[in-house]
């Protein structure tokens, strides 16, 4: 857990590693019945002959996993102040039940606010691997963070 950062302690290529998580059917199933729908992600006989030989997560779940973990870490638990959005997101490999995933998370951008009680940004390339080591997914999102001195 890294914990109690601030705008100060972010440094361009820095990167923070989040615990691994094992996905389960259950979890992928759960999930999609209530997101995202589809044969290949709730029913194992369809799903065993679709492109991808059984179920497999949405995207938007591999995607909720990995700010999970990356939260998790503690990173922003006493600098966040939110995102405004994402800037890429790529699913490069399906994330099948039994794949356990971690994060590696790269500091790619660290920008001070422009004026006083303006927003410090840093921007992250989240990268998302299985436990084969294999790139699953990556998104780029900028986050607004607190500055330990001045509290904003």
């Amino acid at each position: 857990m890294t914990g109690d950062l601030y705008f100060e302690d972010f440094h361009v290529g820095q990167i923070i590693e989040s615990a691994k998580k094992t996905l389960s059917e259950d979890e992928i199933v759960s999930f999609a019945k209530n997101y995202s729908d589809l044969p290949y992600h709730t029913d194992p006989e369809a799903a065993a002959k679709s492109m991808f030989g059984g179920i497999v997560a949405p995207g938007y779940q591999t995607a909720a996993l990995t700010f999970g973990l990356f939260v998790d870490t503690g990173t922003f638990r006493a600098c966040g102040m939110g995102s405004p959005g994402i800037d890429r997101l790529r699913w490069l490999k399906p994330v099948k039940a039994g794949d356990t995933l971690q994060v590696f998370a790269e500091i790619v951008e660290v920008s001070p606010a422009r004026e006083g009680g303006g927003r410090n940004a840093v921007r992250i390339t989240y990268e998302t691997r299985n436990q084969k080591g294999e790139t699953v997914m990556t998104l780029t999102s900028l986050h607004f963070v607190r500055r330990r001195s001045t509290g904003d």
